[in-house]
């Protein structure tokens, strides 16, 4: 049976913000990527996971309090995530196939102008991080019309990225914007940065993502 794949998240999320204002994990090394962690030494639950993102952004943006968005950032189970699709049910069969634990979604920006996020989501295995942040990827890369980067010079190994230098009406994206996912041991990693540039979206996507790889534990 072919896999689904995941709602484009990236893209839902930013959308509300201006309306709301398999490979079995191991201990041993694996070339390209960081030993993985015991199991008993990852997070639990989302909030054990929350101090490890990022609390500022290389714009020096504002913050956007997570409860002021709709639907709220923060925290995320399975059955938030999966009702970001039109059809949850589905979602939340697509999720577990990805072996999906829990995770947490942060913002920066203001009612309108630049905006920043950042969404990490923790797996089972590190297959299940690897395979969930490539269809994020290529499904954002599909709504946006846009060819993807795989593992660009500029971010760290295991990386996708994507410019969005025109405006896509349709999609809900009127400024230039960039994207970047990353899978680090049993975490997937999502930075998206829109306007005021394309230039100054991409600088704060690359800044962002090193930051945030760096604070996560090898998983």
């Amino acid at each position: 049976m072919t896999r689904g794949r995941p709602t484009a998240r990236t893209w839902l999320a930013l959308a509300l913000i201006p309306a709301a204002l398999g490979l079995p994990a191991c201990g041993r090394a694996v070339d390209g990527a960081a030993t993985a962690a015991a199991p008993s030494d990852r997070p639990t639950s989302p909030e054990e996971l929350e101090p490890l993102l990022v609390t500022e952004v290389h714009s020096g943006l504002p913050r956007l309090p997570d409860d002021d968005l709709h639907p709220p950032a923060g925290a995320k189970r399975l059955e938030d995530v999966a009702g970001y699709s039109t059809d949850p049910a589905r979602e939340r069969a697509v999720l577990e196939e990805y072996g999906y634990v829990h995770g947490w979604e942060r913002f920066w920006g203001r009612e309108s102008g630049p905006m920043t996020g950042v969404f990490v989501d923790q797996f089972e295995q590190r297959a299940g991080a690897r395979a969930y942040a490539d269809d994020l990827a290529r499904n954002d890369a599909e709504l946006y019309r846009g060819v993807l980067g795989e593992d660009p010079p500029e971010l760290p190994a295991n990386c996708r990225e994507l410019l969005v230098a025109d405006p896509v009406p349709d999609a809900g994206l009127v400024d230039p914007a960039a994207f970047a996912w990353c899978w680090h041991g049993v975490f997937s990693v999502s930075v998206s940065a829109v306007g005021p540039t394309l230039d100054e979206a991409l600088v704060e996507v690359r800044a962002v993502m090193e930051r945030q790889l760096a604070l996560l534990p090898p998983g």
